[in-house]
């Protein structure tokens, strides 16, 4: 009972039979009318491409529109090139600007231009606008479509104003108020619009304190401070103030994911996001620049592990727990750099909340290698003494030396697991740059020379059981 609740529905059968059926155009779109968009836009991905043009053909400029809003942008723009130039133009004047403007960066340069030549003058304009900000700008993901009201009008004049506005645009639940220059002035609710007297003043119900965000923000200097609010829509302005268009709740939470999604794909040792569908060349571009590298580094471990030769000689039974401190070194290094690169996103960390976070991590990286520590010289001790058939004093000398690396290890790693982020940071490069596999590998370096350097310090040197 509980799998069938959680499952969605897949009506793609449904639909595709629908479309690939003999009736009559009207009859197809009045069927597909009972389905979401979101599931026919699921369905034409599936669709062969003659059944997709038929879909496109029979349908309104309308629906394609809302069904579009659902597919991705390189699939819209892979789909747009199989309608007719009319048909596509018509579709561009229906989408919200920024999706617009996002499917046709994704077509050839020669169609984009037929297409955007077809379209009306306004709709044109709107989507130059959005194009003209680079990807990392805030800009480049809003749209035009909000209601926008002069700050002289009365409370009746308004509402006048957003009954003529609200049949081409559909995010009314935030009016923005402009003054004469077009300026940015505030907010207003439309609850509050609704419930106003027409004898009250509109100056009266606009909110000034409203957030916006200027249009050449970088996103990833935008999404904490527009995560904080709830607001359905946040306006752009431009460098005089003047309101461009609004970012929606919808555009946030993609802009989010797919920050989230780059980070990821760093954190992996990647230069970008990949696709199922990406070529094997394109692939090996992304992630050959980490792995040459950490191939660099890798080197430098096994010379590192090469130059305590002789320890490993006199103490063969060392090297069967060497991959033990490696492995917790990176993992606690990875641990504290994935709650570095976290508390980075906020922009306003003073230097002694980033002192805080070092010597926190340091702390836990400490305590955690104390327990680890002290549980590791009783377990291992009484293996190397039950299966390894040592003295109880071999035994436990081997075991408290591999302890007392491991708890450095952790303690030095948790540390680099910190500062490392944190000198990206300053040097203005993405924190997120220092990666898993970087950070692992570095941690590896550390773990490498702290054990052997124990081991010939306590059990060669000073307990001499060589």
């Amino acid at each position: 009972m509980n799998e069938q609740l959680n499952t969605m529905p897949d009506y793609s059968q449904d639909i595709t039979q629908i479309i690939t059926s003999s009736i009559s155009p009207k009859a197809i779109c009045k069927k597909l009318e009972d389905f979401h968009e979101n599931d026919i836009a699921g369905a034409v991905a599936l669709l062969s491409e003659d059944a997709r043009k038929k879909f496109f053909r029979i349908s309104s400029a309308e629906m394609l529109a809302s069904v579009f809003e659902y597919i991705d942008e390189e699939d819209a723009g892979s789909f747009l090139g199989e309608m007719d130039i009319k048909k596509a133009a018509d579709l561009v004047s229906e989408l919200d600007t920024d999706t617009a403007a996002g499917i046709l960066s994704s077509i050839e340069k020669q169609k984009r231009a037929l297409i955007i030549e077809l379209v009306a003058p306004e709709v044109q304009k709107e989507i130059k606008l959005i194009a003209s900000f680079d990807d990392d700008e805030i800009g480049s993901r809003m749209t035009t479509n909000c209601i926008i009201i002069n700050d002289t009008l009365s409370v009746k004049q308004a509402m006048n104003e957003l009954v003529s506005q609200a049949s081409e645009n559909d995010n009314i639940s935030t009016l923005f108020v402009v003054d004469k220059s077009g300026e940015y002035y505030g907010a207003i609710d439309l609850k509050d619009l609704i419930t106003a007297r027409s004898t009250d003043a509109l100056s009266d119900l606009i909110v000034t304190s409203f957030p916006y965000v200027y249009a050449t923000e970088e996103i990833d200097d935008c999404i904490e401070k527009l995560k904080d609010y709830s607001e359905s829509s946040i306006p752009v302005l431009d460098n005089s103030n003047r309101l461009l268009g609004v970012i929606t709740s919808q555009s946030l939470i993609e802009v989010v994911d797919d920050e989230m999604g780059e980070d990821y794909a760093r954190l992996a040792g990647l230069t970008a996001e990949e696709d199922l569908q990406e070529p094997l060349i394109e692939s090996m571009k992304k992630r050959m620049p980490w792995l040459l590298v950490l191939l660099g580094l890798g080197i430098a471990v096994s010379s590192v592990v090469g130059a305590f030769e002789k320890v490993v000689a006199q103490l063969t039974l060392i090297m069967a727990f060497q991959s033990l401190i490696l492995d917790m070194a990176g993992n606690v290094g990875t641990q504290s750099l994935a709650v570095t690169i976290r508390v980075l996103m906020d922009e306003s960390l003073t230097f002694r909340q980033k002192l805080h976070l070092v010597t926190k991590e340091m702390r836990v990286g400490l305590c955690n290698g104390i327990l680890l520590g002290l549980l590791s010289f009783m377990l291992i001790g009484l293996y190397i003494m039950m299966f390894k058939h040592k003295s109880f004093g071999f035994s436990y000398a081997v075991s408290g030396c591999i302890g007392i690396s491991l708890m450095l290890a952790m303690l030095i790693s948790s540390a680099s697991g910190t500062l490392v982020p944190l000198f990206f940071k300053k040097i203005k490069v993405d924190p997120a740059v220092a990666s898993g596999p970087l950070i692992t590998t570095i941690n590896d370096l550390v773990a490498v020379v702290t054990y052997y350097g124990m081991s010939w310090l306590l059990l060669i040197n000073i307990l001499h059981l060589a």
